[in-house]
Formats: C-alpha cells, structure tokens, sequence
C-alpha cells in the first residue's frame, strides 16, 4: 500500500524537472529513492511491460496517480540515476 508521503515523492518525480531535483538532492533522499520509491516503480513498471499481477496499478489510481504520471515519475527517476528496468 502506497503511503502519503510516497504518494506525494511519486507525484514530486512525475511534475518536476530532473536536473532540478538533483541540484537540490541530500544523500538520505537519494537513499530513500533508491530504497522505498524505486523499489514500487520498478514493481509498477514491471507490472505495466511483464504483466507479473501484481497491483501497483490499482494502487497508484487509488492514490490520483494517472499512468502518464507513473510514467513522467519513471522517466525522472531514471534520469536520477536510479535503476528502474
């Protein structure tokens, strides 16, 4: 289940501009990218591109994250540097 606060990172990562947040980016929110946000996007990506069954989906529409939204935050993670594939 997506929390608040992540629900919140996820639409952060999907609105912003990359270079932007790693201006700004302190090594425990990079950790917390890598460890926790990472972790559900690269679960949704292969969920959207596998099909592996699990719920990110559902999950990320419950919380009024739309699958451009999902998409924009891969993309920007990505461009973080963290490994989503």
């Amino acid at each position: 289940m997506l929390s608040l606060e992540n629900v919140e990172f996820i639409k952060i990562l999907a609105t912003s501009d990359a270079t932007i947040l790693q201006a700004g980016m302190t090594e425990a929110i990079r950790r917390r990218l890598d460890e926790e946000i990472g972790v559900i996007l690269r679960e949704y990506y292969r969920e959207n591109t596998q099909f592996t069954g699990t719920t990110w989906t559902d999950e990320f529409q419950k919380a009024g994250i739309t699958e451009d939204q999902g998409k924009a935050a891969i993309a920007c993670a990505r461009r973080l540097g963290i490994d989503i594939s």
